[in-house]
Order: C-alpha cells, then structure tokens, then sequence
C-alpha cells in the first residue's frame, strides 16, 4: 500500500476514533492501546506499533477526566500521527513517544475548533424541535457534527503522515545527538509520569513509594514487563491481604 493511500487511511481512523459512535465503544476506540495495532496492521508491524502504543497509553494513563467538558490533550490524533511516521522512518519508540506529546496538545485545540462550531447544530436543533421535525433534529445530533469532524479532523492527520514524515526525518537527523539522546530519555519518564498522575487522581498518595521502587527495581534489575507485572500483582495482593484488610483502607 503507497503511502497516499496509508495517509488516508489513517485520515480516516482519526475521524472514525473521535466520531463517538456512542458511548459503550466510543471512549475505548480512542485510546492508544486499540489505535496502534489497527495503524500496525496497515503498515505491516504490530509489534512495534503496539510497544509505541503501550508507551503513549501509559502517558494519558491520567486523564481520566475532563473537568468542566474540556479536553486538555487528544490520545487518539497523538496515535495517529507519531505511530505512522515513526513505523514509516523507523524512528526508535521512544522517540516517537516522546513526539506523541506536542500532536495530542494540537488535538486538544482542534476539539475546542469543533465544539465551538457544534454549538451551531445546537441552535438548529431547537429550532427543529419546536416544529416536530425529527429528521433535522437527527441532522444537527450527528450528521452534520460527523461531517464538520470530517473537514476539521481528516487534514491535520492526513497531512502529517503524508508530507511530514520526511520533514519529521530531515529534522531529527539535523538535531545533535545529546538532543535526540534526551528526547529518548524523555520517551521513557513519560510513562511513568502517567503511572504517578493516575497515582494523585486516585488520591492514594500513601501508594506512591511503590510506585517508585518498582520504577527503579525494573530499570535497575532488568525485569521484563511481564516479570514485573507478576511481581507487582502478588505484591498488591499481599498488600490488600495483610495491611489494607487490618486497617481498613489505604490512608491518604
């Protein structure tokens, strides 16, 4: 598949992922973790894209709101833009992580785009319920946000896979090594910094040595991700078992 075709592709995932097709699917197709294997499949390499997907999800592991409505960062265009190209130049996952970040940042801004326009529909769906018309409500509730998502959404993704891969690549070989090397640094703190965000939403602070100790025990022991989920999953357990159990609940 030519890379036209895979840019809008991708376009395309973009604007299905934020379509919101309901709520049962519509919050678990925008995360990394389900984006990044579909953009695998395209592009011939599942393994890697679900490691950089793995690693962008840990990052927005945290949002797990979005107080009053706004959406400060978009996991989904951060997914759709930094896998492809990083699969497309081969560009090393955590530096594609770390690329991930400024994308979902512009996603946040373009959702602002589209509620602010939706506000629109609104307006023309009181309009229709004050006549009975039940088909322009059906319009102003999803056809017309689909297509306006469509023209707002489809562009950006498609123009940054398609022309700023090569852009992407002549700017990282321009860049000196201590800067791409800290860039790759970078791509490894931000998952854990997602791991300690969801750590203060669930305002269990009492859980953050554990935090830190199995950060610096994976990093310094070597232990495989799967070792160390084990490991961590006995070590909650036993916790629950002989510590929360006896004082009845984790203090603050």
């Amino acid at each position: 598949m030519n890379q036209l075709w895979l840019s809008i592709w991708m376009g395309l995932l973009y604007w299905v992922a934020r379509l919101r097709l309901g709520y049962t699917f519509s919050a678990m197709f925008l995360q990394p973790i389900v984006l990044s294997p579909i953009i695998g499949l395209f592009y011939g390499n599942i393994t890697k894209a679900l490691i950089i997907g793995a690693g962008i999800q840990l990052i927005y592991l945290g949002v797990t709101s979005t107080p009053g409505g706004n959406v400060p960062t978009d996991p989904a265009l951060a997914t759709c833009i930094a896998v492809p190209i990083a699969l497309t130049i081969n560009l090393d996952p955590q530096m594609a992580i770390a690329l991930a970040v400024p994308f979902g940042m512009l996603g946040g801004l373009i959702d602002q785009i589209r509620r602010t326009v939706n506000a629109t529909w609104v307006h023309m769906a009181d309009k229709y319920a004050k006549e009975g018309n039940t088909k322009g409500i059906y319009l102003c509730a999803f056809i017309y946000p689909a297509i306006f998502g469509l023209i707002l959404r489809f562009p950006p993704v498609f123009a940054a896979t398609f022309l700023g891969h090569g852009v992407v690549e002549t700017f990282l070989k321009a860049l000196p090594i201590w800067l791409t090397h800290s860039f790759q640094i970078m791509g490894g703190i931000l998952p854990a910094l997602g791991f300690a965000i969801t750590i203060l939403v669930i305002n269990k602070k009492s859980l953050l040595p554990f935090f830190i100790i199995g950060f610096f025990i994976v990093q310094y022991g070597k232990i495989s991700t799967m070792g160390a989920a084990i490991f961590g999953i006995c070590i909650a357990f036993l916790f629950t078992q002989f510590v929360v159990s006896k004082k009845g609940g984790v203090s603050e």
